[in-house]
């Protein structure tokens, strides 16, 4: 009979000894196996590497594209290349070659054999087409084009073509077939503005809001914070080059006028005209402040016998901003002229100054002009060639007629000024929208000043004022005393 006897001890240690072994041949095979599939793994990828590497050695277009090293952008011999702007891109240059540099603004990868890349520069915009081609695009270009974060700065070489239809997204209704592209700077892949994102218009915004679309809103904050990007916006640099040409042209005017430019200090020891609070400061333990005006040393240069003068310069106020027009610094256009018999000399000089600037913006900015308005909508300025001329009693009667109490021998505030300006494009019958005009007091019996204002779409533009000279002498020697004397 087989024995019923419970195992011993040692019969027991040795079934769980031989369990123990047969685990751990199961887990080494394991493991065995999982190292054998991570090592061709990475057999695998090394050999994709190695075939990528190959391929891109093998790549006979590879001097035609890739980044530009630090030390090639070193000032060296002159090469002779000439780039050409992208405004000057035209149909004119049809099949002809270019060279030109611009920032990526857009770039938009389709499949593995095309890439559009939409270059910007100073407000224009052009695209740019990478296509699979034998012998002159090869699929690695067109890789390393994709790849390309916005607003890198990038050189790109090719021939200039037409395309049937009409650009969308672009200022230049032609594209370049790319045949070179290098980047010359790679920005950052995570930038903190998208330029398009700052371009937007209110109308964009609640357009988005009606359809429920999520469109990122530019705050102030960032758009002060990394200003260097805010204004790459078309907006933004519209706006820079109108500031230029208004400067341009108010120099230009006034020098064939036979005006003199002067550059006074901006750095003075007591305040230059009243009514406006300066920021103080401490000059080696004296006393100092930023100019409000250069109204003091353009009075010295008239007494001086310069005759006419006129500055462009700096202009600093210690002014709360209470409205969109109190400004704490700002850029003053000034003018000082002798009279001969008449005030009325000051205003048809202020005339043919501002019809000369208008027409002047008009023939050269208007690409400027649309792209503010595109982002921030504004109805075009509506002007005579011969300027409105409204007399100060005149101005008081037509507010006097629709119920406006005013004093007639005082001073129109703001709302008597935009209600003003409303009545003159009702009833002066010079357009819907925009008109600039002045108000001047002729008479002096009644004790009011020799002074006229200008304005346009109904807010104050410039003052004037005649000076006494007497008093202006006296007023010179003692900003004078104080100045020598500090």
């Amino acid at each position: 009979m087989a024995s019923t006897e419970p195992p011993t001890a040692a019969a027991a240690e040795a079934d769980a000894a031989d369990s123990k072994a047969a685990i751990s041949k199961k887990a080494a095979k394991k493991e065995a196996a999982k190292a054998e599939k991570l090592r061709r793994q990475q057999e695998a990828a090394a050999a994709a590497a190695a075939a990528a590497a190959a391929a891109e050695e093998a790549d006979p277009l590879a001097t035609n594209y890739g980044d530009v090293p630090l030390v090639d952008l070193q000032s060296k011999a002159v090469s002779g290349r000439t780039w050409t702007p992208l405004a000057q891109l035209e149909a004119e240059l049809k099949d002809q070659s270019v060279l030109v540099r611009g920032r990526a603004h857009n770039v938009r990868a389709v499949g593995k054999n095309m890439t559009f890349l939409v270059l910007r520069e100073r407000g224009y915009t052009v695209q740019c087409v990478l296509t699979v081609s034998p012998e002159l695009v090869s699929r690695q270009m067109v890789k390393f084009a994709s790849g390309l974060s916005r607003e890198s700065i990038v050189d790109v070489e090719g021939v200039l073509t037409v395309p049937s239809s009409p650009i969308k997204g672009t200022t230049q209704q032609v594209e370049i077939q790319v045949r070179k592209i290098y980047c010359i700077s790679r920005s950052a892949a995570n930038l903190p503005i998208n330029i398009e994102d700052a371009s937007r218009s209110e109308a964009e915004f609640e357009r988005a809001e009606q359809t429920g679309e999520q469109l990122v809103r530019v705050g102030q904050d960032t758009r002060l914070n990394f200003r260097v990007l805010d204004i790459r916006t078309p907006a933004n640099l519209g706006i820079f080059c109108i500031q230029c040409q208004v400067s341009n042209k108010f120099k230009e005017f006034l020098l064939l006028e036979d005006f003199v430019e002067i550059h006074s200090p901006k750095l003075i020891a007591g305040s230059s005209e009243g009514g406006s609070a300066v920021f103080k400061l401490d000059y080696k333990g004296q006393p100092a402040c930023l100019a409000q005006s250069p109204q003091l040393y353009k009075q010295m240069a008239i007494c001086g016998d310069f005759g006419r003068v006129f500055e462009v310069g700096p202009v600093f106020r210690a002014e709360d901003s209470y409205t969109h027009r109190h400004l704490c610094e700002f850029t003053g256009l000034d003018v000082e002229m002798e009279i001969k018999e008449h005030y009325s000399e000051v205003m048809d000089i202020v005339d043919r100054l501002f019809v000369a600037m208008f027409d002047h913006l008009n023939q050269i900015c208007q690409k400027e002009l649309d792209a503010i308005r595109r982002q921030y909508p504004f109805e075009p300025l509506k002007y005579l060639p011969k300027t409105l001329r409204l007399t100060f009693q005149e101005g008081v009667q037509m507010l006097q007629e629709v119920g406006v109490e005013i004093d007639p021998l005082g001073d129109l505030n703001t709302e008597s000024e935009r209600k003003l300006g409303q009545l003159v494009l009702e009833k002066m019958l010079y357009g819907q929208h925009g008109l600039t005009f002045f108000l001047v007091d002729l008479s002096l019996d009644t004790g009011t000043i020799r002074s006229f204002t200008y304005f346009i779409d109904i807010l104050w533009l410039l003052d004037h004022s005649t000076q006494c000279p007497v008093m202006m002498t006296q007023h010179t020697v003692i900003h004078l005393m104080s100045s020598f004397e500090g």
